[in-house]
């Protein structure tokens, strides 16, 4: 007999399902067999078991993750029964953990975390201290002093049951937390009392299996450091977890379930107190507001009226112990006062604003714009641009709006920037997150933003998005990427909400307009001119413009120039949109060498916010990182060093040496983002892994030149076909309608 039968039901998603055994065939322990239990509706998995012989395959004619787990536990073999999902996965010493604890209880059980990340991702936040573990050690004391609190009030509770039900039920949270994973049960035990789970209920079975358990246990162990990790998928539009889907039954099926596990547990035990206190927690907590908030009506008819029964089922000491507001929206729910509860939820909130606006009057300005400027009417005449969040004045709005400046002077033109630069033509400056830039994104009829607005932006009929977007793709996007490593990992819900409101999405060239299709899931207008930002490298007047620039810049006439743009790194940031960035470049090295012929503009990405220290380089290297345009810096450079930026794509345009500064090429390709062309064989120039590599290609540029030439001719043909001085002027037609 094994030590544990670990149960695994599967539907879809493979790539989930692969990393879920590649955690068991690294774990320490190894004394368990594994039951792949797979829905009669699944995804092929012949491939994949090949790969882990130690996989037990149980094909099915049942369907959802209840019935599979119940198969599972009728085939199980083991002395204990674990569920695991496949899209979860455990940490190396978790079941041997669990396994050491195992002396016989019912119940042995350890800690669950919720990740974004895969694991290779979640371990390294471990080790870089993003996730404290002093956390959990205030997590548990909190639970320890509500578990003593309750024994105080009432001294004949079970022990064991009272504290597996704080840890297993997570009193703190909704019904939906309710979870049997990261739970070893004893075989004989479930066996004895005949567990299962009720497969009626896709979302809320759990509750079914685990409440009873509780309600029978008489032994029980904790493990801390036996950690499961439950995956919160990244992508809830194409591959949705459970919790993430999207049912019109799953209210009633929440209330059904309750209303099944009362029956199946004793009317006055402690489980029953606990299941209570939850469903009237999601009432107070959720539910209430969805129903001041929601444009759904059910939450105000038929969600509301389903409701009332259930409340007035729970056990009249749980209400009793409510809070005065709490108990104010009880109570208006058992009166069926709709109007009531509505009432309460305006109070509470409209408190809760009124503290936010106090502690942080940067929020007030929201407030304004929901509240005030969406009512106004919208301003035919007026533009609002943006480029990198308000960071500076440049990219392709730049010269969108230089061309409509010169040749449409009736529109009022408005630039978002929060540096006090000065914009040409009159434009009208505004501050980001200020009164006045709520206001303009509320009433200007047109928008030009190379980046997303403000996630609280509310799109009105009538105004006209125009995204220029800010780059080639090389590095994979948003719904092409398996997984968001980066400091955002709701991207992909919040980016699919958001490109619904784009009516023009500029694009370079027929790769881009292809590539934008897939990873954005647009399907608007293309707008297939170039990028406006470009069109500088087509000027005829482009050498004045570069001399006046070294002249203002103080770039030794004398001395040829290096550009070095890295971009930044997904999984190493400070918080949303603050990234961090070593630099892995040997500067030093660069100007033993090269100083008598070359200087270097460093010129990072506007993400990172770490600056560069350069001190004893000067008259070397010339930081400019924060110079607003890049495309004039392209004027002025003579090589281009980056490593999986953008920027080599626009500057091909000029036809001149790129090399690639790769040094973390394999985990860039294989752990952050993956790219869409093969960067060994179609960027045009070497792929370099070290300083003194750097330094040779440079010191030989010309070999390099000729060597490259016919791979650049191609790369020029595919990726800079569009660009010919003129896509300012034909995007600008476009958004104000004058093609």
């Amino acid at each position: 007999m094994k030590k544990i039968s670990i149960i695994i039901p599967f539907s879809h998603y493979i790539h989930y399902l692969e990393e879920c055994l590649d955690s068991l065939k690294v774990s320490a322990f190894q004394d368990f067999e594994t039951l792949l239990v797979v829905d009669k509706e699944h995804d092929n998995v012949d491939p994949i078991i090949k790969k882990y012989p130690f996989v037990r395959l149980i094909q099915t004619d049942v369907h959802g993750v209840a019935a599979c787990r119940n198969v599972g536990l009728a085939h199980a073999q083991g002395e204990y029964v674990y569920f695991l999902d496949a899209d979860d996965y455990v940490l190396e010493n978790t079941l041997g953990l669990l396994a050491e604890a195992a002396k016989g209880q019912d119940i042995v059980y350890g800690r669950v975390a919720h990740t974004w990340n895969n694991k290779a991702n979640y371990l390294e936040k471990i080790e870089n201290k993003e996730i404290d573990p002093e956390d959990e050690e205030e997590k548990e004391q909190m639970r320890q002093q509500k578990i003593d609190s309750y024994k105080e009030k009432n001294p004949n509770v079970d022990p064991v049951q009272l504290r597996a039900i704080y840890y297993l039920l997570r009193v703190k949270h909704g019904i939906r937390n309710v979870t049997v994973l990261g739970v070893l049960y004893k075989t004989v035990f479930l066996r004895m009392y005949s567990f299962k789970f009720h497969e009626e209920f896709r979302y809320y079975s759990d509750m079914t299996f685990l409440c009873p358990v509780l309600e029978h246990i008489r032994s029980e162990a904790y493990v801390e450091d036996a950690v499961y990790v439950k995956r919160k998928h990244n992508d809830p539009i194409n591959y949705p977890a459970l919790s993430q889907e999207e049912n019109d039954d799953r209210f009633y099926e929440r209330i059904r379930a309750v209303e099944y596990t009362r029956n199946t547990i004793t009317s006055d035990g402690i489980v029953r107190y606990y299941l209570d206190f939850k469903i009237v927690h999601f009432f107070t907590r959720k539910m209430a507001k969805r129903i001041r908030r929601s444009q759904d009506e059910r939450w105000r008819n038929e969600y509301f009226q389903a409701m009332i029964p259930c409340i007035e089922n729970c056990r009249p000491e749980v209400l009793d112990e409510l809070n005065h507001s709490n108990r104010k929206l009880v109570q208006a729910l058992l009166n069926n006062d709709l109007n009531g509860v509505q009432k309460e939820v305006r109070w509470v909130l409209g408190k809760k604003k009124l503290k936010r606006v106090f502690k942080n009057k940067n929020t007030a300005y929201k407030l304004a714009y929901f509240h005030r400027y969406l009512k106004k009417p919208i301003k035919d005449n007026v533009i609002l641009f943006e480029t990198f969040m308000a960071k500076n004045y440049s990219d392709s709005p730049k010269y969108i709006y230089e061309y409509i400046a010169q040749h449409y002077p009736e529109y009022e033109c408005v630039w978002a920037i929060n540096d006090g630069a000065k914009i040409p033509y009159g434009a009208k400056c505004v501050k980001r997150f200020s009164f006045e830039y709520a206001y303009y994104l509320a009433v200007a009829k047109y928008l030009v933003f190379n980046v997303r607005p403000p996630l609280w932006y509310r799109k009105r009929e009538g105004q006209v998005f125009l995204e220029t977007w800010h780059g080639t793709p090389l590095k994979r996007l948003v719904f092409d990427q398996q997984e968001v490593t980066s400091a955002s990992p709701k991207y992909k819900q919040q980016f699919y909400k958001q490109r619904q409101d784009w009516d023009f999405l500029v694009s370079a060239n027929p790769f881009s307009t292809k590539t934008f299709r897939s990873c954005f899931m647009y399907e608007g207008k293309m707008l297939e001119y170039g990028y406006p930002r470009n069109d500088i490298l087509y000027w005829p007047n482009k050498d004045e413009i570069a001399k006046d620039l070294r002249k203002k810049l103080g770039i030794p006439t004398d001395k040829k120039t290096i550009l070095y743009a890295p971009t930044w790194r997904d999984d190493q940031h400070y918080g949303s949109g603050q990234y961090k960035f070593e630099l892995a470049l040997d500067l030093h090295l660069m100007q033993e060498r090269l100083s008598d012929e070359y200087v270097v503009l460093l010129r990072t990405h506007h993400y990172i916010s770490d600056k560069i220290d350069v001190t004893g380089m000067e008259g070397f290297v010339y930081n400019l990182s924060d110079y607003d345009d890049i495309s004039e810096i392209y004027l002025i450079s003579d090589i281009c060093i980056t490593d999986y930026s953008s920027v080599f794509f626009d500057y091909a345009n000029l036809k001149r040496p790129i090399l690639f500064y790769t040094y973390d090429l394999d985990k860039y390709k294989n752990q952050l983002r993956g790219f869409y062309i093969d960067m060994n064989t179609e960027v045009p120039g070497p792929l370099l892994y070290t300083s003194e590599e750097v330094v040779d290609a440079i010191e030989n540029i010309d070999k390099i030149t000729e060597e490259y030439k016919e791979r650049y001719d191609t790369f020029y043909s595919r990726f800079c076909c569009y660009d010919d001085g003129h896509a300012s002027e034909h995007v600008a037609k476009a958004l104000l309608g004058k093609e």
